[in-house]
């Protein structure tokens, strides 16, 4: 926060951030915490400097929303989802859209999409209207999104919000099929607000939703990045061709607790 970096938690045990950082970096981290556990040290197994492996990787969080029709999937400090993926690749955007697509998420590369944010992220608005529009995608927005963006020279088509009981609002399109993609980030929470229907009918018709600037940004790039076309599917392992690290040798943890007994042997 303000720069400074504050320890929320340390775990004595292997969370799933463990395999993630393995695969993307091609090192058996579980593997060797589990010697150093038992008293070797890094240098004894062959572990330095972690060179940068060249690609990046993204995980993503899955959720079962769509098994829970009506919840605002707005996510707050509990735990919801109920596992993790992983995208590779040597571009950013790709990575970030195979990880959406591992989770289940459609990415469109064309149609219509819904773009609906907080008055503190207008100015994102500007520049994820602009980055849409010029795939040609259709972008449909509230009528004070609309006038904002209008000010700044992108053009967009306004909605009536679902509170002014005019027809036909952005349930309608989702409900006949017209939106594709929504990008909401929420001011108000829970499912009877129009921002939480907006959400549940999403879910209910499988709509991809993204609800933070970030991710929205990523998910334009990553659009832009499908569009190109130019990218392919490899196993992990294909990531590291050259790397040959050798097998880590079985440590010799009596020379570390002063006896000739295994670490932890009863005595």
């Amino acid at each position: 926060k303000d720069e400074e970096i504050y320890i929320l938690e340390v775990n004595p045990r292997a969370s799933r951030t463990a395999p993630f950082v393995s695969k993307a970096k091609g090192v058996p981290w579980p593997h060797v915490a589990a010697k150093v556990m038992m008293g070797a040290s890094l240098s004894e197994l062959g572990i330095g400097e972690v060179a940068d492996s060249g690609f990046y990787a993204v995980k993503e969080s899955v959720f079962p929303f769509s098994k829970f029709p009506g919840v605002d999937v707005i996510l707050g400090p509990e735990m919801r989802s109920t596992g993790e993926v992983m995208g590779a690749d040597r571009s950013l955007p790709l990575a970030f859209a195979k990880a959406c697509m591992a989770e289940g998420l459609d990415l469109p590369t064309e149609g219509t999409v819904f773009l609906s944010v907080r008055d503190g992220d207008k100015a994102h608005a500007v520049e994820l209207a602009r980055g849409l529009r010029s795939m040609d995608f259709r972008v449909l927005v509230t009528s004070g999104t609309h006038e904002h963006l209008k000010s700044f020279g992108v053009e967009t088509e306004p909605l009536p919000k679902i509170s002014e009981g005019l027809r036909p609002n952005i349930l309608d399109l989702i409900a006949d099929g017209d939106v594709d993609l929504i990008l909401n980030t929420a001011t108000r929470k829970g499912a009877h607000t129009d921002e939480g229907r907006i959400r549940a009918e999403a879910v209910k018709a499988g709509i991809t939703m993204i609800t933070t600037v970030p991710g929205a940004k990523a998910a334009v790039q990553a659009i832009m990045g499908l569009r190109a076309g130019n990218w392919t599917v490899a196993a992990t392992q294909d990531y590291f061709p050259e790397l040959d690290r050798g097998p880590l040798e079985p440590a010799d943890v009596s020379a570390h607790n002063g006896s000739d007994e295994p670490v932890g042997s009863a005595s």
